[in-house]
């Protein structure tokens, strides 16, 4: 049976791998071709991502992968990080290096918004947690600072959205990075017109939102001459990293829960629709989006000392209750 290769890109807060997929006799197996760090710099006090050292690193990724594999890989995908983001100018030039989720510049940022748009209000268009480091949050803080860079954007891309534009020259936003934001409507499936009002913002800088899967195009010939593969297909995989740990869970039916555990911690199941209600905002539960159009219904336990508490009792199926007993979860 013929031998299928596809190369990935899973990039952290703290580090990033270039990793190979290969496929045969219906059998998947990976090996790891390159490994790199990943942080932030504090630049005038801002700590910034070195955005131009991680793509030098992903081209490093791939010129290792051309000289060891004599197969073409069938596509590149990448996933990172939620939240962050890069403006980019109408020549397509991104405007400075983006900051980190971890700046200072939201401090205090998000009781200021929710004299604009209350609380519970943000929740119900969105279902996704309160952290002041979400995307919504970071964009208010440039409002708030009077930004000269919103002046003059025409784009917003996340990490991996822009990452996938310095390697095809395309821009589009895929699905589960989009919903980390806290700015994407679940029930409208698009942008919410009501938060972009709020902010102050043109939704027109957001881009369009793809599925996982998605082919946004070929590797452009400048990047594949520089790294000695060929054009391939970049596709956009679930761009945000624990939608694509998700997705790689070996459990079938619904009766199963996940635990995650990286630079944050995270339990909770996935389902088809997004669970919106006052328990939910109340224990700060949020619903990210998944491979095949469902919802990751989570809690950050970096963000609940107590883990989850009784909040997985309430909100969670029975069948996530037990298997958290089973794992010694508090619920």
């Amino acid at each position: 049976m013929k031998t299928y290769y596809f190369l990935g890109f899973d990039i952290g807060a703290s580090s990033g791998r270039t990793v190979l997929g290969i496929l045969e006799n219906d059998k998947i197996s990976t090996k790891e071709l390159h490994r790199f760090p990943n942080g932030t710099v504090n630049i005038l006090g801002n700590l910034r991502w070195n955005i131009v050292d991680l793509y030098e690193n992903i081209k490093q990724g791939m010129k290792v992968c051309a000289n060891e594999v004599t197969i073409r890989p069938e596509s590149i995908a990448v996933d990172t990080w939620g939240v962050d983001y890069g403006l980019f100018a109408a020549d397509g030039n991104m405007l400075g290096l983006p900051y980190g989720y971890r700046d200072a510049r939201t401090d205090g940022i998000m009781d200021k918004f929710f004299k604009i748009i209350p609380r519970d209000r943000v929740y119900e268009l969105t279902g996704i947690q309160f952290m002041q480091l979400n995307t919504i949050f970071q964009l208010f803080s440039m409002v708030q600072a009077r930004s000269p860079l919103l002046k003059v954007v025409t784009d917003l891309l996340f990490t991996p959205d822009l990452i996938n534009y310095f390697l095809t020259g395309l821009k589009k936003t895929e699905f589960t990075i989009a919903t980390t934001s806290q700015l994407y409507n679940p029930r409208k499936k698009d942008w919410d017109d009501e938060l972009f009002d709020g902010l102050g913002i043109s939704k027109s800088i957001m881009e369009e939102i793809v599925p996982p899967g998605t082919v946004l195009g070929n590797l452009s010939e400048i990047v594949a001459n520089e790294t000695g593969l060929e054009p391939i297909p970049v596709v956009a995989t679930a761009s945000h990293d624990t939608g694509s740990a998700v997705a790689s869970v070996p459990a079938q039916g619904h009766d199963w829960a996940y635990i995650s555990s990286g630079t944050w911690s995270l339990v909770g199941v996935e389902i088809s629709e997004p669970i919106i209600n006052k328990q939910s905002l109340e224990f700060n539960f949020t619903n990210e989006g998944g491979v095949g159009g469902t919802f990751r219904f989570l809690k950050n336990c970096m963000v609940s000392p107590d883990l989850l508490g009784i909040s997985m009792e309430l909100i969670l199926p029975k069948s996530a209750e037990r298997f958290c007993i089973s794992k010694n979860i508090k619920v």
